[in-house]
């Protein structure tokens, strides 16, 4: 079953540098479908769907762990394997002396269009990374965004941006 994202959930979860949660809000918990106890200090990838691409977590890694904000649509699996989509923005989480400590991630509802768009293009590099590697992913992407000319953060952005009155649903 897939359950969605209302306009003012915000979940949201804070992870260790090696993506073990350390925190989860409220909406963090309805729609994991987890207990605190359960997520606590697991991988956050508890939560993946199995047609999202390596490649994006790849791209989310390289931003976070280099200081960069990352914004992207993922595909999420509830403990009861319910699918539900979110937009995600992921930052580093600093000490006081700038050193990362950790990661922040705060996930809204995502636009139809953005949904949409990459319903399509996940299963494509799923394809690529099955037969290729994530090498293959990797160039297919790239491809796609020389011919489309533009970067992966502006897809991303516009395809959030250009519906936000219309919400997935």
């Amino acid at each position: 079953m897939e359950i969605y994202l209302e306009d003012n959930t915000l979940i949201t979860s804070k992870t260790d540098l090696k993506g073990h949660i350390t925190y989860g809000n409220a909406d963090f918990i309805q729609f994991s479908g987890y207990r605190e106890s359960e997520f606590l200090n697991k991988p956050h990838n508890i939560i993946r769907h199995q047609d999202m691409p390596r490649i994006a977590f790849k791209l989310l890694w390289d931003n976070v762990q280099n200081g960069r904000e990352f914004f992207g649509f993922v595909k999420n699996l509830s403990r009861e394997k319910n699918v539900y989509w979110v937009f995600a923005n992921i930052t580093p989480s600093y000490d006081e002396h700038h050193n990362i400590i950790g990661y922040y991630s705060v996930r809204r509802r995502p636009s139809k269009n953005g949904v949409s768009f990459m319903n399509d293009l996940y299963p494509k590099l799923c394809q690529a990374e099955s037969q290729g590697g994530m090498n293959a992913s990797f160039e297919l992407l790239t491809n796609t965004l020389k011919e489309a000319n533009i970067s992966y953060d502006e897809l991303v952005i516009n395809l959030q941006n250009t519906a936000k009155t219309q919400g997935y649903h």
